[in-house]
């Protein structure tokens, strides 16, 4: 969730007077018009942009506030600022070595799926194109793919398609990200098949004993 209060570098108790202060100020500073060519600069321009928006439209605001409160009620107190290659990776890394921790069996499938198309959303992956930074990315990917490498196919694959979508033309990433589908698909098949066997032993073996019984 993005703090915009964090992105107009200002506090939570600012006024609509100091909000409108910040954003000027900051939209003078970082103006695609003075910052040609610099795709960090279109970026946070467009954040302050969209935070300025939010906090300012009284409907927007009040959506917004109610879901900064939950997610700090629920624990969730990290908040997305600017969105880099460098940060969208940090968040990565933070969920897959979270994952790590987690009991499999026990684990909220569909909430990391949840979590992670949030995270990659279309906007976002627009972003990290912009900064034409593939081994970052690829990065990414790679991390994300390992974090969700033990969901079923039929949750990990809305995942899988932002992912390609992310690596874009370049075919070194798409190609791992093909690899990985495939290994997953056949471990998936092979759990199947090794459930309806053990199934059917269990069958066979019950139909024995009753026989014997007889």
């Amino acid at each position: 969730m993005k703090d915009y209060y964090s992105i107009l570098n200002i506090p939570p108790t600012a006024t609509p007077e100091e909000i409108k202060k910040s954003y000027r100020q900051l939209a003078q500073a970082l103006h695609p018009d003075k910052n040609q060519n610099n795709p960090a600069a279109a970026t946070r321009f467009h954040e302050i942009k969209e935070a300025y928006e939010n906090l300012t439209n009284p409907a927007k605001k009040a959506a917004y506030l109610q879901q900064r409160w939950y997610h700090q009620s629920t624990g969730n107190k990290k908040m997305q600022t600017t969105i880099t290659p460098v940060s969208i990776l940090k968040q990565a890394l933070e969920v897959e070595r979270y994952v790590a921790t987690v009991d499999l069996y026990r684990m909220d499938k569909q909430g990391l799926v949840n979590y992670l198309t949030e995270l990659l959303s279309d906007d976002t992956i627009q972003k990290l194109q912009s900064y034409q930074d593939p081994q970052t990315n690829t990065q990414i990917i790679q991390t994300i793919l390992k974090t969700i490498k033990h969901l079923p196919p039929a949750f990990n694959q809305p995942i899988v398609s932002q992912l390609q979508q992310l690596a874009g033309h370049h075919q070194p990433t798409q190609d791992v990200i093909a690899s990985f589908t495939k290994k997953i698909n056949k471990t998936h098949r092979r759990e199947k098949y090794s459930i309806l066997i053990i199934l059917l032993l269990t069958v066979f073996l019950c139909l024995l004993i009753l026989f014997a019984s007889r």
